[in-house]
């Protein structure tokens, strides 16, 4: 992955999970980055590491169901690096794990408001710049979820749906300007929202072996090789990394 040695990526939901995997990983190719997430004392952190390692990391609190925030950390791309050349809409909420007529809807639409907002405030304030250098690349970090129902998921499997439905919506309309928008689908991966999950007791994946989640490092790898010329092949879809094909695609045992 030489060629994403020098871009610039913002991450959302980077203090943990996918998002720090992602972070980590992308620091090993030369990525200069912008870490948001709620929780900037973790951020910090993790930007010292990246920069310990001779990378180039700035963290910035954000919480992507505000655009004001979304739109000051890519204002923090610019001023820190000049530039945006990749956006990875990370951040995702699955608590609290209801069924519909149980669920509390303050904290339903919070989670809608972190799914599906979120990545549309995310498109907002990124492309203008993306499209002012004729280039970038947006991974929205979707979920089977997306194309099915799961009890006690509705606000889960609903705005991950509509979330899809944005990432095609942006393909449409900005493919042919040089952007790149695309889903990533790594199915169930081991992080804490896996024990969100299991805690629940509700549907056929909070059952499933803890063996069976896949590392957080395997999205990670997923999410920069869909940064790569190669993934703009799966522009306006969710790459899958569930299927033998998006396994053998980042260079991973089927």
């Amino acid at each position: 992955m030489n060629e994403l040695n020098g871009k610039v990526a913002l991450i959302s939901g980077a203090s943990k999970g996918i998002g720090a995997a992602t972070a980590r990983f992308m620091a090993e190719q030369g990525v200069k980055l912008v870490l948001a997430a709620r929780t900037e004392s973790s951020l910090q952190e993790l930007a010292k590491e990246i920069i310990d390692a001779g990378g180039a990391a700035v963290a910035i609190g954000c919480d992507v169901a505000k655009y004001e925030d979304v739109e000051k950390a890519v204002d923090a791309a610019i001023s820190n690096f000049g530039k945006l050349d990749i956006l990875v809409n990370n951040a995702g909420l699955i608590e609290p794990i209801a069924r519909l007529a149980d669920s509390d809807p303050e904290s339903w639409v919070t989670a809608a408001d972190v799914n599906y907002k979120g990545v549309y405030f995310g498109l907002r304030a990124a492309l203008p710049h993306m499209l002012k250098a004729g280039q970038g690349t947006i991974v929205n970090v979707s979920s089977g979820a997306a194309t099915g129902a799961l009890e006690g998921w509705s606000h889960y499997c609903s705005s991950k749906a509509a979330a899809l439905s944005l990432t095609k919506c942006a393909d449409v309309e900005y493919r042919d300007q040089g952007i790149t928008v695309v889903g990533m689908s790594p199915g169930t991966v081991a992080t804490g929202m896996q024990v969100s999950i299991k805690a629940s007791g509700i549907n056929r994946v909070s059952q499933l072996d803890p063996s069976v989640h896949i590392p957080a490092e395997w999205p990670a790898k997923a999410i920069a090789w869909l940064c790569t010329e190669e993934g703009k092949a799966y522009a306006g879809t969710d790459f899958s990394l569930k299927t033998e094909e998006g396994r053998k695609a980042i260079g991973l045992d089927a």
